[in-house]
């Protein structure tokens, strides 16, 4: 991964040197020929990796010292170019003195820079000398990666509502139909009772457990549902409090203070009278249910048929929990059914047709399919890896010099293989950076392209935004079964959240940590030092990713570049002036203010649940920010969110909730972030201080913005949807709440694809208006107070999914040919809709019809039954929890 490394800082200071050449004044020849040598470094990075990894002495050092001597070329450049773009930003006469002078304070600055910049050089000339001792060769001009991969997720919109995990279920369409019956028929058994699954890694016993979990009957049989995943690695009160955020249906801010009683003892009060279902996934101990249960007994036996779903590798913690319990070992796929997983990964249909030697293909993968011994992630993994080597004579190969080991070692090679197969060294960074979260952890990609491209591990191509490449990243990894596919955006189509195998995860973090890449710290592994660098590699990392500890962070090097953490007591940033990345979750922060306003470097903050966040005014000093995120965390400082912040001219994506206030209007015109693409705001004003007016005109100047979301509580100005003829790029759009709405804006921009507008009162039909736009595809509308709704023929061209909420329509009149495409329809607390309309007969791609809260739609309306006659499913919403998971 230095290669990673090095590429990153190349294109970042070729970047700072061809932009910004005045700024470096008597150093930009120094600048130049630096560039220069670090792309020298990166031709021997090839043949140094190769031969550290097989363990020639030496080399391990020397790719060491060249990642070493990158990242300080890195942190010096950089620093001069902020001093550069500070001063570009100062306004009256010292600004004038700044710009065309300079001061003594700059001039001491580059006087710095020229120094570290020589010494830097220097060091690199030794790295040339001993890269020729070792007989490094220069492999700068073989075969260059190509930074771009395919782009095949699909453009036009279409249909995508299959069911994302359906491919894997391959071979236990049985065992899913023989659980499902185990869960919900309550003849033979009212009382609490486990169904467990047992199998070995990477038999898909998680796969099987979340299909049973999302299907339509289990939601519906069952009021309550919650899946925790345990693993080797949990404490009790806090999957209890997840289980507590689950069912509750959202997050309760006290559950976070309470102690394992008090949380223990709120589930079971809940549970008593409802019929629930919670899963545990991947339990290890025996002695996980007593440790769950040992203040109280937190899952109360109501004899109502509620359940417990245990996935587990060993038989006797499925055997271990005292009660009624049947045990499913989950057989491995035999020969047919692991050739039919894997053709279907690695010879998928919209392929086949393209593949000149299929039948050749097909003998060979059969022989594969056998070696993967029945274990659907090797067999998924395997198949994702040979599917970009359509080629018979590349199988034929792998195939002769396939090992013959056991399963866990034979996985490693097939990880392994994959790894080094992918089509560049950005993306094995990419997939590398995923060890980064908690194991089990459902990752939002947005969240981890952010990150992505922070690390500038996302690079530019031409006619490419860096989030469209980055997408094309997780769909490339995701066809590969790299990453496992939770769920995709039902406006865009592209993969919007992910997770990793925990036999990957394990794999990635190893591979990490002896890369120097990355050291994942956890409550198993020690403190940040004891791991801190890998005693094969001699590689110490720049990169650390703390996941539930109880000390402070203390990062073991003052060079860190990035320090994600999760669910820490507290953390402390002490010197740690060249962090790039910092995102904690759930942790209370140690002198926070005092110590990020000279992060100079940050790319992305993001700070979510926690305590003890005060932003300086200093923060406006972070010239390079692309990402600030304080959602959901207390904000101690005042003016809780600086004006400053919107001097920073890099700011891409802003997440802000209570704190924010707008910047007055003298200040708003003046507004630096002209990339800013997504900005979402959830507030709640105290008192009635809060300059709205000033609100308006601020939002007004983002006429960037594809993003834009908007809570503000108890409500929305109406005059909000008046901006959006100046936001001609939206492209989602989410308003809650607005109070009345006489009417919506005649003009929504045509980009729109995802539109959610709450209000109480919606005058005016707002069909009318919103059918026109192109390139809608999700639709979520509550509060029309009209007696009549119309359709027209045409209208809707693309929507998908439409979501009515507290509509007072009594008549939908509904013209053949609207909403060709829809295949979802929600209708929730539409309590004078007293029969479903004639025009849904009418929608030919209608598949799903939810019903909540709506009493008056019997079970013998004749559209709903003609509907279910056309194959189209209905079902109803009876708790908010099924609503949740539906």
């Amino acid at each position: 991964m230095a290669e990673s490394a090095v590429s990153a800082v190349v294109g970042n200071v070729s970047t700072l040197a061809l932009q910004e050449t005045t700024l470096l004044c008597g150093v930009s020849t120094e600048v130049e020929f630096l560039k220069d040598e670090l792309k020298r470094l990166q031709g021997f990075l090839r043949d140094a990796d190769s031969k550290r990894r097989m363990g020639v002495s030496g080399v391990a050092v020397l790719v060491s010292q060249i990642r070493d001597a990158a990242y300080e070329a890195d942190n010096v450049i950089e620093a001069a170019d902020h001093m550069h773009k500070r001063n570009r930003l100062k306004k009256g006469f010292m600004g004038a003195i700044a710009r065309y002078a300079r001061l003594p304070s700059d001039l001491s600055t580059i006087h710095k820079v020229g120094v570290e910049i020589k010494r830097v050089r220097r060091k690199i000339s030794e790295i040339f000398e001993s890269a020729n001792r070792l007989k490094i060769m220069d492999l700068g001009n073989g075969s260059v990666e190509n930074a771009h991969v395919n782009d095949e997720f699909q453009q036009d919109y279409g249909p995508m509502y299959q069911s994302f995990e359906d491919i894997d279920l391959v071979g236990f369409e049985e065992e899913y139909k023989e659980i499902v019956k185990k869960l919900v028929d309550t003849q033979d058994h009212l009382g609490l009772s486990v169904v467990s699954i047992v199998a070995m890694g990477g038999a898909g016993k998680t796969t099987l457990a979340r299909k049973v979990y999302t299907s339509s009957r289990v939601k519906q049989h069952f009021g309550e549902i919650a899946w925790v995943t345990v693993s080797q690695k949990y404490k009790g009160v806090d999957l209890l409090k997840d289980i507590f955020k689950q069912i509750m249906g959202s997050k309760d801010e006290s559950v976070d203070k309470m102690n394992e009683y008090e949380v223990g003892k709120k589930i079971h009060d809940f549970l008593l009278q409802r019929r629930y279902l919670v899963v545990l996934d991947d339990v290890w101990e025996t002695d996980t249910w007593e440790q769950l249960n040992k203040r109280v007994k937190v899952f109360p036996d109501a004899t109502n048929g509620s359940r417990i779903m245990l996935s587990t590798r060993k038989e006797d913690v499925a055997n271990h929990v005292q009660m009624p319990t049947h045990v499913h070992h989950l057989k491995k796929l035999d020969e047919e059914q692991s050739w039919k997983l894997f053709c279907s990964k690695a010879l998928p249909s919209y392929k086949r047709s393209v593949i000149d030697n299929v039948d050749e293909l097909e003998k060979l993968g059969r022989k594969f399919a056998k070696k993967c011994d029945g274990l659907p992630l090797a067999l998924a993994v395997l198949g994702g890896y040979l599917s970009k080597n359509l080629n018979a004579q590349t199988w034929s190969d792998i195939l002769s010099d396939w090992p013959s080991t056991k399963n866990g070692q034979m996985m490693r090679d097939i990880l392994a293989r994959s790894y080094k197969d992918l089509p560049n060294h950005y993306l094995r960074a990419c997939l590398l950076y995923l060890a980064a979260f908690p194991e089990d952890y459902v990752i939002y990609v947005p969240d981890i392209i952010q990150l992505w491209i922070a690390e500038s591990f996302i690079p530019h191509t031409p006619k490419h935004i860096l989030e469209g490449t980055a997408h094309n990243y997780v769909t490339e990894l995701a066809q590969r079964s790299l990453v496992q596919v939770v769920g995709r955006s039902r406006a865009h189509g592209w993969i919007e959240r992910i997770r990793i195998h925990d036999i990957l995860h394990d794999w990635c973090t190893e591979e990490a940590r002896q890369d120097g890449f990355l050291d994942a710290i956890d409550k198993t592994t020690g403190q940040a030092g004891a791991s801190s660098s890998s005693p094969s590699a001699n590689l110490v990392s720049y990169r650390f990713s703390f996941q539930t500890l109880s000390d402070h962070i203390i990062p073991s090097t003052p060079n860190v570049r990035s320090l994600p953490g999760f669910r820490l007591s507290s953390a402390s940033l002490s010197k740690s002036r060249f962090l790039r990345i910092l995102c904690i979750e759930d942790s209370t922060l140690k002198d926070f203010s005092g110590v990020i306003g000279g992060c100079i470097h940050l790319r992305l903050l993001r700070l979510r649940y926690c305590e003890g966040v005060a932003l300086p005014s200093s923060i406006g000093k972070l010239l390079y920010l692309q990402t600030i995120e304080l959602r959901n965390s207390a904000l101690d400082s005042q003016p809780q969110v600086p004006n400053s912040l919107w001097d920073i001219p890099t700011l891409r994506h802003v997440y802000l909730g209570n704190g924010f206030s707008p910047p007055p209007p003298a200040r708003s015109v003046r507004l630096q972030p002209k990339e800013l693409q997504s900005f979402v705001l959830d507030l709640y004003p105290a008192g009635t201080d809060f300059r709205y007016h000033d609100m308006m005109i601020f939002l007004g100047l983002l006429n960037q913005l594809t993003t834009f979301s908007l809570s503000i509580h108890p409500n929305i100005p109406a005059e909000v949807v008046n901006l959006f003829a100046n936001m001609p790029h939206l492209v989602d759009i989410y308003l809650f709440r607005f109070d009345v709405l006489d009417k919506l804006p005649a003009e929504f921009p045509q980009s729109v694809r995802r539109l959610v507008l709450f209000a109480d009162v919606v005058k005016q039909d707002p069909m009318l208006i919103l059918e026109k736009l192109p390139h809608l595809v999700v639709l979520e509308l509550s509060g029309y107070q009209g007696q009549t709704m119309c359709s027209s023929a045409q209208g809707f061209p693309r929507l998908q999914e439409l979501a009515l909420h507290s509509f007072s329509t009594k008549e939908w009149r509904m013209e053949e040919g609207a909403m060709p495409k829809l295949s979802h329809l929600s209708l929730w607390l539409c309590k004078k809709m007293s029969k479903l309309p004639d025009g849904l007969l009418h929608l030919p791609s209608l598949g799903h019809l939810k019903l909540s809260s709506m009493p008056q739609i019997s079970e013998d309306d004749i559209t709903r039954k003609e509907l279910q006659q056309k194959g189209c499913e209905v079902y109803r919403i009876h708790t908010y929890t099924q609503l949740k998971h539906s």
